[in-house]
């Protein structure tokens, strides 16, 4: 059974929200939908279309993603949200994931993203509200750094919960944020997010 302790250390050394180790190769992102499970080995059928087979390692860590919404996103809130910057370095959200508390912190900063061609990741503690005239907005503070959230009313809203294997099924979305390629193009991981109760991750 889960700790909360080892929900965090496992989540925390998650890439989901951090850079990629430096490797060589680097471990690839996968996103797409569950086709099949047979045992611990996945296969996903990618957003860009191609079928991916996963084997995930013993002990592997599964995640899921819930419904939250923006009533949830309050001054002190740590969150990690995929956007686009405008011409004026405004982040656009495309989404929001509200950290528990435990998980404060995990993969603080901004950097590069690949949700779409030029988004962004920031990680960051919500600051305040901010007056603006394209939507909803919120400060965010890192360290080293600040930025000026909008929050368009479609942009999806989740949380994260540790999950179980049998939270992988048929039919569901799955991001895979260090997925290790094997000489036979085949994947491997120790964790995966996966959709839940209709929510799916849109990290």
């Amino acid at each position: 059974m889960w700790s909360m302790s080892r929900f965090s250390l496992a989540f925390a050394l998650s890439a989901l929200t951090l850079p990629a180790l430096a490797q060589s190769p680097p471990p690839d992102r996968l996103r797409g939908t569950i086709e099949k499970v047979d045992g611990s080995t996945l296969t996903i059928q990618t957003r860009q279309g191609a079928t991916a087979t996963l084997t995930l390692d013993d002990g592997a860590t599964t995640m899921i993603v819930r419904a939250a919404s923006r009533a949830d996103i309050k001054p002190d809130s740590f969150i990690g949200t995929a956007a686009m910057p405008d011409k004026d370095g405004v982040l656009h959200a495309q989404e929001v994931v509200i950290f528990p508390e435990n998980l404060r912190g995990t993969g603080e900063g901004f950097r590069p993203w690949d949700l779409t061609p030029g988004s962004t990741m920031t990680n960051a503690t919500v600051a305040g509200q901010v007056n603006s005239t394209t939507g909803d907005a919120v400060s965010l503070t890192y360290k080293g750094g600040e930025k000026t959230l909008v929050i368009p009313p479609d942009a999806p809203i989740v949380t994260l919960a540790p999950g179980a294997l049998s939270d992988a099924k048929p039919g569901v979305g799955i991001i895979v944020a260090m997925a290790e390629k094997q000489a036979d193009g085949s994947y491997h991981a120790k964790r995966i997010t996966v959709g839940k109760d209709g929510v799916n991750p849109p990290m």
